[in-house]
């Protein structure tokens, strides 16, 4: 009997254990899940494309663009950021553009002017919300453009630099550990920013024995199997073709730890393999995510040292995923990415209605965007029409490959959507290559595993640009705290802000619909806090990505295009330059930020008195003036009484503290006055009535500001330039002696298809001859992007 019990128990016993081993693998799963979750309900990514007329330039030219938002989930258009910031830097990172774009439900546009004095070169056009601020600049959207200026000598375009090269190695997973065969990819680098192909390369011990050989696949990336062994360093050579040999040493070999592998095990299936040496037993984590959405977590023993998973590719998310392991203590070990090519569920149809015209002819495109049932979508486009030459190629930046690949990776991407037109066995090694040389890494496990509340210095801007400061208190030079700024914008639209200073003597001014330049004017109230300083902060990101640009080069073959270009600026600015210093005009709330007052008053309407004094006392029923201790006062008088303290009184938006300077006013440089007669809360403030002045000139009729206060020039969101585009549409027109050398022909930033059919643009040829693309892109609502080319001829 007792046999009988042991061997019935045997079983039992095994089989409540598996079930207890199984339970804990899936809590350590949802442990992570959670994690990972909650997480990510806290860092909501954004994503920025920025589609340019083109991308090379010359000075003295317009660059045109439209920017798109979206989220980095699901690409669908965002409206959390109503501002986006757009820098073009120098290889130094010194901004000569820097400009404010207002962005509505996820999409914008603006134009900025090529300085005359930028230097022959690459530059670095990127942008960013100020959310985005908050992470690595190594995912802001970035674009190489080329600036030419014609002024520069012959000799100095033409003079070219050697080429030099750069070589990197990511093993597959993170890490090489002694002892185990592990994948190991490369990218070879020209100074130039392109791979290099043309080079072969050796892995050698220290011993100078050759282990393993190597040659890139595409685009100077490729990868190579190797075993390293314990205590060994290793170092390649790469040969790029006749240049000088390049030496650079392998990451340093780990006497234990993890190593990954994964493979493709058939057309549904990946097996993820983990080896490892010198580590604890136990189980192993599988966890998969795209985009910060959990796919996919399963468990495995670590048998033999070694543990393995079979993933269904189904669970995954289109584009690039995360595989990372995690040991038993819930650490990652180990991480990859896989990327699982997306289908193209928008397609744009757009064509010129003939391939050749002559000069100053009407051009007609068709356009419409179809899914793939080949039904009409409403989508949100952007076209850019422009003559190719020597110095103009094609711009093969477009928003579907840069959504799906580009964004979610780091450094540059050559040619991303060759990854997407091919599917052959070449492309999709090439492919894998790719993600064995990249990371993606936009949060740190550590955080996200302790539950740590993410901490964010930089603010989405939801409502309008933030103009952010910093207070100080001048005689102890530490930053002041809970003291109350206020921001105004001089002129005859009420624009007054205030902000209360956080710990660190931040300030936030949430300003709304502020365009174009003007002045700023920030200060404390001088009768109570008189010892502050306030520095305005520049909204520009100071973080910058490591990768350099790519070398610049003008050669001979080029000095036509050039000649021509330079000729076609010079024209354009003398003949039609007033015509591109058009703008729309924005349209904006006049009201002052109490909305409508108590009542109004129009002086003109009035009696003109000679002093401010008179002018309250006689016909302002709404206040009560006194004078006390030889200090003038104003009481606010409603139904209820008198209010407590002075009111806040404005004089053109810029708040005036003391009673003396109000009474010093002239009233015959002052075309109104509003008044709110009751207690008013406006931010962090609370105001015993408020009192505006508005003068004629909107200067502020010759009163002093507060020496205190800070007073600065300030650039607000862009005023959007209108595109000009000459009409020939009647034979005078046609026949007009005014020269026309346009080669950006078109720009069109807001274009929007129609579910009834086919949306048609029309433009008119210059006089410049030769061969034009044109470029359509946009998305749609549901996150569905697409691009078009079409050319044709003009003779």
């Amino acid at each position: 009997m007792n046999k009988i019990k042991k061997v019935i128990t045997a079983p039992l016993l095994l089989g409540m254990l598996l079930i207890s081993l199984s339970n804990q693998a899936q809590t350590t799963i949802n442990q992570i899940s959670d994690s990972f979750n909650k997480y990510g309900q806290t860092t909501v990514q954004e994503k920025v494309f920025v589609h340019t007329d083109k991308s090379t330039y010359m000075t003295g030219e317009i660059l045109w663009f439209k920017v798109y938002n979206v989220d980095a989930t699901y690409h669908k258009p965002l409206g959390l950021s109503k501002v986006v910031y757009v820098d073009v830097l120098d290889n130094n990172q010194n901004a000569i553009i820097q400009t404010k774009i207002e962005m509505k439900n996820g999409l914008g546009s603006g134009s900025v002017y090529i300085p005359v004095s930028a230097n022959n070169g690459n530059y670095k056009l990127r942008a960013y919300t100020n959310w985005m601020k908050n992470f690595s600049p190594d995912y802001y959207f970035e674009k190489v453009i080329a600036i030419v200026n014609p002024l520069k000598s012959p000799e100095t375009m033409v003079k070219q630099q050697p080429l030099t090269y750069d070589v990197q190695f990511f093993p597959e997973g993170g890490n090489l550990v002694a002892g185990i065969s592990s994948k190991v990819a490369f990218k070879v680098t020209a100074s130039d920013g392109m791979g290099l192909n043309e080079c072969r390369g050796f892995i050698v011990d220290q011993k100078n024995d050759t282990v393993a050989s190597f040659r890139p696949l595409k685009f100077g990336i490729g990868s190579f199997v190797f075993t390293p062994a314990a205590g060994n360093a290793y170092k390649a050579i790469i040969k790029p073709g006749n240049n000088p040999a390049v030496t650079k040493e392998l990451p340093a070999v780990n006497s234990r730890g993890y190593a990954m592998t994964v493979k493709d095990a058939g057309s549904s299936q990946l097996e993820v393999i983990v080896k490892g040496t010198g580590v604890e037993t136990g189980e192993l984590y599988l966890f998969a995510q795209t985009r910060q959405l959990v796919k996919a977590g399963m468990a495995a023993p670590f048998n033999n040292s070694t543990a393995s998973f079979m993933l269904d590719k189904a669970k995954l998310g289109e584009g690039v995923s995360h595989l990372t392991i995690f040991n038993s203590a819930r650490q990652p070990v180990c991480e990859r990415l896989y990327f699982k090519r997306p289908k193209q569920n928008l397609s744009i149809d757009a064509t010129a209605d003939q391939s050749l015209y002559t000069r100053r002819k009407k051009v007609n495109i068709n356009i419409a965007a179809k899914d793939l049932s080949g039904q009409v979508k409403s989508t949100n486009l952007s076209m850019s029409v422009y003559k190719t030459d020597s110095l103009q190629n094609i711009d093969a930046a477009e928003i579907f490959s840069y959504l799906w690949l580009k964004s979610d990776l780091r450094g540059n991407i050559e040619s991303p959507a060759y990854y997407f037109k091919n599917t052959d066995a070449d492309a999709d090694a090439a492919l894998d290559n790719l993600m064995l040389s990249q990371g993606w890494r936009r949060f740190q496990w550590d955080n996200v595993l302790g539950n740590k509340p993410a901490s964010f210095n930089f603010l989405p801007e939801y409502d309008g640009h933030l103009i952010t400061g910093k207070i100080t208190n001048t005689q102890t030079g530490s930053v002041a705290k809970d003291i109350i700024a206020y921001l105004s914008v001089p002129g005859k639209r009420v624009q007054l802000y205030a902000a209360r200073s956080d710990s660190a003597g931040r300030l936030a001014f949430n300003t709304r619909q502020l365009y174009g330049p003007g002045e700023i004017v920030a200060q404390t109230n001088s009768e109570k806090d008189t010892s502050y300083r306030i520095d305005i902060l520049s909204p520009f990101s100071e973080q910058y990505s490591k990768y350099p640009l790519p070398q610049f080069n003008l050669t001979r073959s080029m000095q036509k295009a050039i000649e021509e270009g330079s000729l076609g600026i010079q024209v354009q600015n003398i003949y039609w330059g007033n015509k591109t210093k058009h703008f729309y005009e924005p349209a904006v709330d006049s009201s002052g930020f109490y909305a409508i007052p108590y009542k109004t008053y129009l002086l003109d309407n009035y009696t003109r008195f000679t002093t401010m004094e008179e002018v309250l006392r006689e016909y302002v029923r709404e206040v009560w003036v006194n004078r006390s201790q030889k200090r003038y006062h104003i009481k606010v008088l409603n139904g209820n009484g008198f209010l407590d303290a002075d009111p806040l009184v404005m004089l053109d938006d810029v708040p005036v503290f003391n009673i003396d300077k109000v009474m010093a006013i002239d009233p015959l440089k002052v075309r109104k006055l509003e008044d709110v007669p009751y207690r008013y809360y406006w931010g962090p403030s609370v105001y015993e009535g408020v009192l505006s002045f508005t003068t004629y000139k909107g200067d502020l009729g010759g009163v002093e500001i507060d020496p205190r206060a800070v007073v600065l020039d300030y650039e607000g969101l862009q005023l959007q330039r209108e595109f000009y585009s000459p009409l020939y549409d009647t034979e005078q027109a046609a026949k007009s002696r005014m020269p026309d050398f346009r080669n950006q022909l078109y720009w069109a930033p807001d274009i929007n298809t129609s579910v009834a059919g086919k949306t048609q643009m029309s433009f008119y040829t210059s006089d410049q001859t030769g061969k034009y693309i044109g470029v359509v892109q946009g998305i749609t609502a549901q996150g569905d992007a697409a691009s078009q080319y079409f050319s044709f001829e003009v003779k």
